[in-house]
C-alpha cells in the first residue's frame, strides 16, 4: 500500500484546477441505467471510486466507450441481471458505497436489484434506510440476507409513484428515489428531498433525457413518471470540495493560490465559512484566487460568543469540508468550536493533529473545540494513516504546513476522491512523493 512522502513549510503558489464533482459523478454513472441510449458525460474525475464504479457497470453490460481521460459514453442498451449475482460484482460493489445508487434505476427499468452491504469510508453509521424506505414506497420489495451480506430487491407489480416523506435529506437517497421514480407509474411527490447542486444536475439532465420533474432545487420534488428516457451529453461541476481543500490549504501553507474555474455560483456557504475564519478571497471570473496572509483572525459573534462551525444539509455547510475547516483551524488566531453532527467517527482523526502539535480538545465524538496557534509554533510532521478521504487530505494539508517531513500511510483512501493530488500539488512547489 502506497503512502505519501511530505517535507513541509513551504510556501506553494500558481493555478490549480478542481476535478469534476465526485459526489456528483457517481449518481450520474447510474442513471445510464435509467435508457438503452447512450449517455455522454463530460469533466469526470479520474479517480477510483469513479473507475470502479466505471467498471462495475461495464460488468453489467454497460458499453463503456473512454473518449478522454475526463469523457466517455455509456450505452446500457444490453443489461446483463445475472452479473448481479456473479462474486466479481458481489466483490466489486461491497468495497464501493456508491454502487447503492444502481438501485433506483435497476429496479424501475427491470423491476429487480441485487446488491452486497456496500462498503466506504468509515467515519460511522452511515445508514441506508432513507434508500430503502422510499424505494419500497415507490412498491418495491426488499429481503436482507444476513449470512451473504445482500439485499435482493424486486418490485413484483413494477415501481408506482407515491407521496413519501424522506425520514432524512440523504443526497444519495434523494437521487435513487427520484431516478426510481422517473420512470415509475403515476405522480411521485417528495418532501424533505436534498437539494445540493448535485441533485439540481441530476435532474436537469433527467429532464433533457425526458423526465418530468418539477420543484427542482428546492426540497418539494413533483415527479410524473414516464415510460422511456433518452440519451442526452452532460458536464458535471466542479467538485466543490476540492475547491474548499485548496482554500484551506492557500490558508495553512501562507500561499497565494489561483483557483480556476471553481464554480463560484454552486458553492453555496463554502466562502462565507472560509471568510469568517479570517481567510481572504478575491474573484475574478469563475476563478478565486487566495492570497497569501501571515495571520488569519477567526471572527466571533456578534455577542462576542466563540465562533462554532457545523454541519448541516443544504443550503448548510457540507459535512465534507469539516475536516478541512479543523485543520485550518489549528493555526488561526483564535478559537473555534467544530461541530460534526452527521458522523459520529469522523472527527476521530484529530489525535494525529494533536501529535503534531495542534491544541485540539475532542469534546465527544461530534464536538472538537481547537484553540488556534496563530503559525507562532508549526506543527510537526510525523507518520501517520488516512482514515477516510476528507480526513486524509486535512492530514496532508497539515503536513504540507508542518516543519518537517511527514508519512502519511493509507493513501488509496485519498486517492479515492483527489485525483493525481501529489503531481497537482507538485506543480504548486508541494515537496510530495508517492513511496
Amino acid at each position: 500500500m502506497s503512502s505519501f512522502k511530505v517535507t513541509g513549510g513551504n510556501t506553494l503558489s500558481g493555478i490549480i484546477q478542481p476535478q469534476g464533482a465526485k459526489n456528483e459523478a457517481l449518481q450520474i454513472l447510474c442513471a445510464c441505467l435509467l435508457t438503452p441510449e447512450k449517455l455522454k458525460i463530460a469533466n469526470l474525475p479520474d479517480i477510483l471510486d469513479v473507475n470502479n464504479l466505471i467498471s462495475l457497470l461495464g460488468g453489467l453490460g454497460v458499453d463503456v466507450n473512454r473518449i478522454s481521460s475526463s469523457e466517455l459514453e455509456l450505452q446500457a442498451k444490453n443489461v446483463n441481471l445475472d452479473y448481479l449475482t456473479s462474486d466479481e460484482f458481489i466483490e466489486k460493489a461491497a468495497s464501493l458505497r456508491g454502487s447503492i445508487m444502481i438501485l433506483g434505476p435497476l429496479l424501475a427499468r427491470f423491476n429487480k436489484a441485487f446488491l452486497p452491504h456496500p462498503g466506504g469510508d468509515k467515519i460511522g453509521r452511515r445508514r441506508l434506510d432513507t434508500h430503502f424506505i422510499g424505494l419500497k414506497n415507490l412498491g418495491a420489495e426488499f429481503h436482507d440476507n444476513h449470512a451473504e451480506h445482500c439485499y435482493h430487491i424486486v418490485a413484483p407489480q413494477g415501481l408506482k409513484g407515491a407521496s413519501m416523506l424522506l425520514d432524512e435529506a440523504s443526497v444519495t437517497g434523494t437521487a435513487n428515489v427520484i431516478m426510481a421514480a422517473t420512470l415509475a407509474k403515476g405522480n411521485t411527490t417528495i418532501f424533505n428531498a436534498a437539494c445540493e447542486p448535485y441533485i439540481v444536475q441530476l435532474c436537469s439532465m433527467l429532464v433533457r433525457m425526458g423526465a418530468k420533474i418539477e420543484g427542482i432545487g428546492s426540497n418539494l420534488l413533483k415527479i410524473e413518471g414516464v415510460t422511456q428516457l433518452h440519451g442526452t451529453e452532460h458536464r458535471l461541476l466542479s467538485d466543490m470540495i476540492e475547491v474548499g481543500s485548496f482554500i484551506g490549504m492557500a490558508a495553512m501553507t501562507r500561499s497565494t493560490i489561483r483557483i480556476q474555474d471553481a464554480g463560484i455560483a454552486h458553492l453555496g456557504m463554502i466562502p462565507s465559512v472560509f471568510k469568517k475564519m479570517g481567510i481572504r478571497l478575491d474573484y475574478e471570473g469563475d476563478d478565486i484566487i487566495v492570497q497569501a496572509q501571515d495571520s488569519y483572525v477567526v471572527e466571533s459573534f456578534m455577542d462576542g460568543g466563540i465562533m462554532t462551525i457545523a454541519d448541516a444539509p443544504w443550503p448548510g455547510f457540507t459535512p465534507d469540508l469539516i475536516s478541512i475547516v479543523l485543520v485550518v483551524a489549528t493555526q488561526a488566531k483564535g478559537t473555534v468550536l467544530i461541530h460534526q453532527k452527521m458522523f459520529e467517527s469522523r472527527l476521530f482523526f484529530v489525535d494525529k493533529l494533536i501529535d503534531m502539535g495542534a491544541q485540539i480538545i475532542l469534546c465527544d465524538p461530534h464536538r472538537a473545540n481547537v484553540i488556534g496557534l496563530d503559525h507562532h509554533h508549526a506543527l510537526k510532521g510525523i507518520r501517520m494513516s488516512s482514515p477516510d478521504i476528507r480526513a486524509g487530505v486535512a492530514l496532508l494539508i497539515a503536513a504540507l504546513s508542518a516543519k518537517g517531513v511527514s508519512i502519511i500511510d493509507n493513501i488509496d483512501q485519498i486517492d479515492r476522491g483527489y485525483q493525481f493530488i501529489d503531481k497537482r500539488l507538485q506543480q504548486l512547489g508541494a515537496q510530495i512523493e508517492r513511496i
